[in-house]
């Protein structure tokens, strides 16, 4: 099937969430965007307005592989507020689905009870959020080369196109490093 959802809320984070939809359908994966909000409308942090491809309402979880949380503090807090969110997540687990975030979205993950003893980050200073899970911002990027149970916790999303610039050794091992995220999530799909 290879299909996921990104869960759009009001406030989430632009490039988090729109490089990931654009990621995946260039890698011919199906990536619905589904809005959490039932207008189907979402507003990101920095004003960007984007029309869902559909509700969470209207969301069938056995039509996808994965689900995937941006980051965006606001976002990431409507994320958390949300019962269905909470109880999809828990659903996603529970079935053995590739379950992702980003940035601060690990803490919805950590709230709905997901990270339990398991290495996680999330932006740096919210680590308190990360409930039950031991927090490692300097070596889970060194082991994503590991099956996480399915989960995929990851740091913020930076992307540089080395066309356009002349790349440092820093700036290429992060993009090697960020392969490997997208590679990991295509493969568990």
């Amino acid at each position: 099937m290879n299909r996921t959802a990104i869960l759009f809320a009001e406030g989430y984070e632009e490039v988090e969430a729109l490089t990931v939809v654009d990621l995946l359908r260039r890698a011919k994966i199906g990536c619905d965007i589904v809005a959490v909000k039932e207008s189907g409308e979402v507003t990101g942090s920095h004003g960007i307005r984007v029309g869902a491809d559909k509700t969470l309402s209207q969301l069938v979880m056995e039509e996808y592989d994965g689900l995937i949380l941006p980051g965006g503090l606001r976002g990431v807090n409507n994320l958390a507020a949300d019962e269905r969110v909470i109880d999809l997540l828990r659903r996603f687990a529970a079935a053995g689905k590739l379950t992702a975030a980003i940035c601060a979205g690990p803490t919805v993950l950590a709230k709905a009870g997901l990270l339990q003893g398991r290495k996680a980050c999330c932006y740096p200073g919210m680590e308190d959020e990360l409930t039950g899970a031991v927090a490692d911002h300097d070596h889970i990027l060194q082991e994503l080369d590991l099956k996480l149970d399915r989960f995929l916790v990851c740091k913020e999303v930076h992307f540089v196109d080395p066309h356009v610039i002349q790349l440092d050794p820093i700036l290429l091992d992060l993009r090697h490093k960020l392969d490997r995220i997208f590679i990991m999530i295509i493969n568990h799909l």
